[in-house]
């Protein structure tokens, strides 16, 4: 007798739905593995390292492996099958950022958004293909919009205590980001009505309305140097010391 090969019954007692993200975390084996349900299907990931579980030539991600390539070699360039393994990464890792997103765990979505970043950075840097590298470039102001977003609830909803200033100022770390690619892209003109810095500029006040809050240390520090007023922001200054936080 045949053994059974297809997963009918995984399917059956997980239905997918068109109109959510559906995403659980599981144990095997003695190991935490995360699930996604696509259309036909079912995603599992690892939970640490590389998403498929893989260990690229020895290395935790493949990634890992090309930049350590990049330090010992005296030229390199990113060749058709780097570029292929590569792309294989940045899916891995945009369907896990997903899921730490949906499953409220937002440090470990910034930290898979952070990999995704150094990767474009890798990219920009060693691919001699103008095109692929531009085909990924499109990408980075949501990977940014995810990083944000993950980092500032992080400061709301996470595990630690409650920081409103922490999580606006990391909106504002986001949206100055966004600025400089629109800046580097000649399109700054643009830059206000972008559909994420929008979102962006939403949350954060709604960060503000939620817990009826002004505006931070930094972003007073900011309009009082503005109107040139240096009394203010010297007092501003001494404040920000006293609690540890750097205005520069």
């Amino acid at each position: 007798m045949k053994s059974k090969q297809d997963i009918d019954e995984l399917l059956n007692q997980w239905p997918f739905d068109p109109f959510a993200i559906n995403v659980r975390l599981l144990e095997s084996r003695q190991r935490q593995i995360l699930q996604m349900r696509v259309d036909m299907g079912i995603l599992q990931m690892e939970t640490e390292g590389r998403p498929d579980g893989l260990t690229p030539h020895g290395a935790r991600t493949y990634f890992d492996y090309i930049h350590m390539q990049s330090l010992e070699a005296e030229s390199f360039e990113l060749d058709e099958q780097s570029c292929l393994e590569i792309d294989r990464e940045f899916v891995q890792f945009y369907h896990r950022r997903v899921c730490w997103l949906q499953l409220k765990e937002f440090r470990k979505a910034v930290a898979d958004a952070d990999h995704t970043l150094r990767l474009m950075d890798f990219c920009k840097e060693f691919s001699r293909d103008d095109e692929w590298t531009h085909n990924h470039e499109q990408y980075r102001p949501f990977v940014i919009y995810h990083r944000t977003q993950a980092a500032a609830l992080s400061w709301i909803e996470g595990d630690v205590e409650v920081d409103t200033e922490n999580a606006i100022e990391e909106v504002n770390k986001g949206l100055e980001t966004l600025r400089r690619i629109f800046a580097e892209y000649d399109a700054e003109e643009q830059y206000e009505e972008d559909e994420l810095v929008v979102r962006l500029v939403e949350f954060r006040e709604g960060v503000r309305d939620r817990f009826e809050i002004g505006l931070t240390l930094k972003e007073r520090l900011a309009e009082a140097i503005s109107n040139e007023d240096y009394e203010a922001a010297a007092a501003l200054r001494d404040e920000m010391n006293e609690k540890g936080i750097e205005y520069q």
